[in-house]
């Protein structure tokens, strides 16, 4: 789902952190924009959670490394955007699948 939300992004999404030790993709939005997140297949992090971040141009493993390196203009991708890449990602027509 990860992969096919970035794809459905391109050049909109932020900053994008691959774990292949856990098959996570780690999306950065800011805190303020989680609130009321509910996205089903998706858990958002915050106060006791850590991620590992990688140097700031590893883009490949072994270990955790940037699909999309962060940028002069941050990191942030629009929670909006992220929200319907996303949903649009768990369709049928995305996935393959009929329903």
């Amino acid at each position: 789902m990860g992969l096919d939300a970035l794809a459905i992004l391109g050049r909109r999404s932020g900053a994008v952190l691959e774990d292949p030790l856990t098959a996570a993709l780690y999306f950065f939005v800011p805190s303020r924009a989680v609130a009321e997140w509910d996205v089903a297949g998706t858990r958002v992090l915050g106060d006791g959670d850590h991620v590992v971040i990688p140097p700031l141009r590893r883009t490949q493993g072994p270990g955790p490394h940037w699909r999309i390196c962060p940028g002069d203009d941050g990191w942030a991708t629009d929670r909006a955007a992220l929200r319907a890449a996303l949903e649009d990602a768990t369709t049928p027509a995305a996935t393959g699948t009929s329903a």
